[in-house]
This record gives structure tokens, C-alpha cells and sequence, in this order.
């Protein structure tokens, strides 16, 4: 066993004294390597709790790290957000105001121009130079007063008749010598009647239409194949058409034995369609609806002067109620056909016509045009 300050287990005891000094020298390297581990000890165990703490804050979610971690380490209080408050929802949108309860009739033109039939109906009507376009569908609309239903009058393109300030010709021909007004005039003058708003569509409004309402169900009478453009073929039944095939029904002629006749059958098969397409679901029921819908058709509709978009909206409106299995039909009468100047025509049977025009004049047209 040894003593402080004595030598190791080899060395022997003595009573302090050390001539040669050694006793000294080896006390002192004893004191500083001592003095040496000590702080290697210190640094190590700083070493080991950086370590241990930054240990620690790693295991923990970064919301809850602290600086210097407790034995019983409390929740850092997560400042409270202020939850912005919800805006005010949107004013309803103003209401549309109601038609008068009167009836009215509304002529409806489809041009057959391959370009912009508003642009050659406004020239017509700037310059009065003729355009080449006619009309190829012309039906007088007649909305009664309850707006529950329609009565369709349609006129085969070419009877021949006595257009205002021109003369005689065939009537689909007005719409190129006068443009909108010559058209709606001799309409006005052959039935004797007055209309009261015009809709005109081409081509390629007509096409914009019909895709923009992402298509129509049309129930086809007669299996047939177009003529025209794409030569679509139309079986019979229910068929969803899209702007094109739309058009090739409507347009086709030369594919049934009495031509014009099962065209113009055709075309108020079709208009049924629209205004099916048009109410179903309640649509007009919504006044945003209503107004999208109007600013829609800006873009493929000619209309009279005096039809604004805010009257649009109103017609529109007041069909929300429309049955469109209510709908009656018919095509002007016609007394046969024949040649003038070497055109293929049909001559009007103007007594016939003459009631027809009566019974629009006084809310009988029930009686000619049946669903």
C-alpha cells in the first residue's frame, strides 16, 4: 500500500527527505497528469450533453424544441391565428323583369351563308347592295300569352311571292335584296300580320349553338344519309347530334321523296329539340342562368334592332314554364308547284293563308298548329 506522496508498490518507504530530488520531480509530473485527465474528463462530458441535447431536440417535433430542455419540459404555447372572416356572400342578382302578358310573334331566319350573315345583313342594310345569302329555314314563332307553349308556322323557301319594293321572287330571296327588314316585311305582308322581333343564324352560328349546348337529342322520323358536307347518316329513333350533323339534318332535302316538305318537318323537329335542350331541368328557372345563356347566344344570334339583350333575357325568362311537348307545328299552305323564269317554285294558297294569318291575329293558331 502506499502513501500520498509516496513512491509506487516497487518503491520503498521513507520519511520525506530525497538528496537527489527526485521525490520532487516525480510528485510534480504525478500533479499534472492528474491535472491532464481531469480536464479530459471535463471534456468529455460537456461533449456527451451537447450531444445528449442535441439528441433530444432532434427526437422532438420542431414545434416543442427547446433551448435548455427541463425534466418535466412544458408545451411552447402556439400563438393563436386569427382565422380571417368568411366575405359576405353576393348580392342576389337583379331580378328580370316580366314580359307583358301579351302574345307575340318572333321570326326566326337560318341563312345559309358560309361567312357572317350579321355582317352582309348590316351591309345590306348600310349600302342596300344586295348579298348573296337567302334564307334557307323562315318560321314564324307565335308565343300566346301564358308562355306555356309555342305554335311554329313554318314557309318553304320558295314559294313565290311579292317581295315589298322588289317584286316578285321566291320569299328566301327578300333576306338577300333587303336583308333583315325586307325579309320580315314580306313575311308581315304575306300573312298579314305583325312580327314583332327577328332572329337571324348562319351557318356557323347555328353550328356554335348547338355545340355549345353540348349537343341535342333529336328523335329522326326517317332513316336517311346527308348529302351535305360529312354525308352523316341519320338513323331513326333518337339521335344526339352536334353542331355539324345538326346542320346536315336541317339543311337536308334531296334524300326524302317530297324534298322541301320533310326539310321544313325536320327543321321544327329540330327547334323542339332546342327548346327541350333549352328548359329541361328547370334552367330558366335560374336568373344567372338566363342571363349566361343570353350573353352566349351574343355570339350566334342577328337580331332586329329593337331586341336588346335585356329583352332576350326577358323572352327567355318568361319561357321557364314552356311544355316543349306542347308545341304545335305547321307549314304555310301552298297551292302546288310550278316554273317561273325558269325556277322551280311553290305558288301560295293565298285563302288559306289569309286564315292562317287570322287565327296568329286573334290567338286561334291552336286550331292549324297541332303537337
Amino acid at each position: 500500500m502506499s502513501t500520498p506522496g509516496g513512491s509506487g508498490p516497487s518503491g520503498a518507504a521513507g520519511s520525506g527527505a530525497d538528496p537527489a530530488g527526485h521525490g520532487m520531480v516525480a510528485h510534480g509530473r504525478r500533479r499534472w497528469i492528474a491535472a491532464l485527465l481531469a480536464l479530459v474528463l471535463v471534456a468529455a462530458a460537456v461533449v456527451a450533453v451537447i450531444s445528449l441535447n442535441r439528441a433530444g431536440q432532434e427526437a422532438q417535433p420542431a414545434a416543442t424544441q427547446t433551448e435548455s430542455p427541463s425534466p418535466t419540459p412544458t408545451p411552447t404555447p402556439t400563438p393563436t391565428e386569427t382565422t380571417p372572416a368568411a366575405p359576405p356572400p353576393p348580392p342576389p342578382p337583379p331580378p328580370i323583369p316580366e314580359l307583358p302578358a301579351t302574345p307575340m310573334n318572333v321570326l326566326v331566319i337560318g341563312s345559309d351563308s358560309r361567312a357572317s350573315a350579321r355582317e352582309a345583313a348590316d351591309h345590306t342594310a348600310r349600302t342596300g347592295e344586295a348579298i348573296d345569302h337567302r334564307a334557307d329555314t323562315l318560321m314564324v314563332v307565335h308565343v300566346p300569352a301564358d308562355r306555356r307553349t309555342l305554335y311554329i308556322v313554318s314557309i318553304n323557301r320558295d314559294t313565290w311571292v311579292d317581295i315589298p319594293g322588289f317584286g316578285g321572287a321566291k320569299i328566301n330571296a327578300a333576306l338577300q335584296y333587303g336583308g333583315i327588314d325586307m325579309q320580315t316585311s314580306t313575311v308581315q305582308s304575306l300573312l298579314g300580320i305583325t312580327i314583332d322581333h327577328t332572329l337571324m343564324l348562319d351557318f356557323h352560328g347555328f353550328r356554335g349553338l348547338i355545340d355549345g349546348l353540348g349537343g341535342i337529342d333529336v328523335n329522326v322520323p326517317i332513316a336517311f344519309q346527308s348529302t351535305h358536307d360529312t354525308q352523316h347518316v341519320f338513323a331513326a329513333g333518337v339521335n344526339h347530334l352536334d353542331g355539324q350533323s345538326a346542320l346536315e339534318f336541317a339543311r337536308e332535302r334531296y334524300a326524302f321523296s317530297d324534298g322541301d316538305f320533310q326539310r321544313v318537318r325536320n327543321q321544327q323537329i329540330l327547334l323542339r329539340a332546342i327548346l327541350a335542350r333549352l328548359t329541361g331541368g328547370g334552367a330558366l328557372n335560374d336568373v344567372n342562368a338566363v342571363r349566361g345563356l343570353v350573353d352566349f347566344a351574343a355570339c350566334c344570334l342577328t337580331v332586329d334592332r329593337g331586341f336588346d339583350p335585356v329583352q332576350v333575357a326577358m323572352l327567355a325568362y318568361s319561357l321557364r314554364n314552356l311544355d316543349p311537348n306542347a308545341i304545335g307545328t305547321m307549314t304555310m299552305p301552298t297551292a302546288g308547284s310550278g316554273f317561273v323564269a325558269g325556277q322551280s317554285v311553290l305558288f301560295p294558297d293565298y285563302g288559306a293563308i289569309a286564315a292562317v294569318g287570322a287565327a296568329l291575329r286573334e290567338g286561334r293558331i291552336a286550331e292549324f298548329a297541332r303537337p
